[in-house]
């Protein structure tokens, strides 16, 4: 059997339903980490069979950044810190077969930061999620 490819980012990795996030954003049971500029909001969730441990979304508002091409920025930068720094949080979850870990990454700064600056603060990010599950 091959190896799964760890620094991909598929679409089953990514949370749709809208169902879940009203859960993630207004249920009591999911916790909150801030890093500036980002904020995450992860929640626990029993996991089905075939399903990744870690599914995650990303937000950038509307009201800091006018502009859909400086957005789109943002959320292409947070995806691909997440896809490179994933294995933090999957090392936590892959041991727990019955538990799935649901995270939105929300941008809370008003600049524009560059790539590596990002990468540094998801990992801050990741790393206190690690902690707090």
């Amino acid at each position: 059997m091959a190896a799964p490819r760890v620094f991909t980012f598929r679409k089953e990795e990514r949370i749709c339903s809208k169902k879940q996030i009203d859960q993630l954003f207004g249920g009591s049971s999911s916790h909150s980490v801030v890093v500036f500029p980002i904020r995450a909001v992860f929640m626990e969730t029993p996991r089905e069979e075939g399903e990744p441990p870690v599914k995650m979304m990303v937000s950038v508002s509307k009201r800091h950044f006018k502009r859909a091409v400086k957005r789109n920025r943002i959320k292409r930068q947070l995806r691909e810190a997440f896809r490179r720094n994933k294995t933090i949080l999957m090392e936590k979850m892959n041991p727990r077969p019955d538990k799935g870990l649901v995270v939105a990454f929300l941008w809370i700064g008003n600049k524009l930061l560059e790539s590596a600056q990002v990468e540094r603060k998801m990992c801050d990010v990741l790393n206190r999620i690690k902690e707090r599950i």
